[in-house]
């Protein structure tokens, strides 16, 4: 994605400044720390991926896709479901702590025990498709203004 001029990212894709890509990055780092302290059973884990799912999502909605390009858009909603997914991994974290929302043992059992797995993998599978084709998206849209730029040139 290096490849594409400034001018055609700005005018697709809203770009985070340096604090905000920062806090985004953290976020992700307190996701991926939060879920492995998960696996160990670590009381202050879902905190730590609460507060950096909250981080994560929040940077990811920062970045407003501006254009007109349909498949662009339909990735940044792809994005946002992911989004949702993170959050309810985090959710279901809470609720697996000592089954924290009172439910009953059976309902516990089947709808909520370690089921943050099953939203986190969704979230994480959603994101990677969707980042990889907003990547591709936006170069073949940078080759199509390169290409209408050098027709309007000749």
């Amino acid at each position: 994605m290096s490849n594409i001029p400034n001018r055609l990212q700005i005018q697709t894709m809203k770009q985070l400044n340096k604090a905000e890509t920062i806090l985004y990055l953290l976020g992700a780092v307190l996701m991926v720390v939060g879920s492995g302290a998960n696996v160990f059973l670590q009381p202050w884990a879902p905190y730590v991926f609460a507060a950096g799912a909250i981080a994560f999502v929040l940077m990811q909605l920062k970045q407003k896709y501006e254009g007109h390009n349909f498949t662009l858009r339909r990735l940044r909603r792809i994005l946002m479901t992911s989004d949702l997914f993170f959050i309810l991994s985090a959710v279901l974290m809470f609720a697996n702590m000592n089954n924290l929302f009172g439910l009953g043992a059976i309902f516990y059992v089947e709808y909520v025990m370690n089921k943050w797995v099953v939203a986190l993998l969704v979230a994480a599978v959603l994101q990677l498709y969707a980042t990889h084709r907003i990547g591709h998206e936006l170069e073949k849209e940078a080759k199509r203004e390169t290409q209408a730029d050098e027709v309007a040139k000749k």
